[in-house]
């Protein structure tokens, strides 16, 4: 893998882990908003939907981790 390749990949690695750290804050704010509820309302289709909100962003979150580890490998391993 050529300098630029890698360099490219760097920035790549760089914008997701920045990604992760915004969907951790997101996930953490939403997951706040549900767990501060009444519990009628976490039952009810806001609950509901604050929570599956809150999975998503979690998932996201670790999508873009580990989309950044195997970047950073494809960028080792090609050296």
């Amino acid at each position: 893998m050529n300098k630029e390749r890698r360099k490219q990949i760097a920035t790549a690695v760089e914008l997701l882990e920045q990604a992760a750290v915004i969907l951790e804050e997101c996930y953490e704010a939403e997951q706040e908003y549900y767990d501060n509820m009444p519990e009628s309302l976490q039952q009810g289709e806001k609950g509901q939907a604050a929570e599956d909100a809150a999975t998503a962003l979690s998932e996201a979150k670790d999508a873009c981790e580990a989309a950044a580890e195997q970047a950073q490998a494809a960028s080792s391993g090609g050296m």
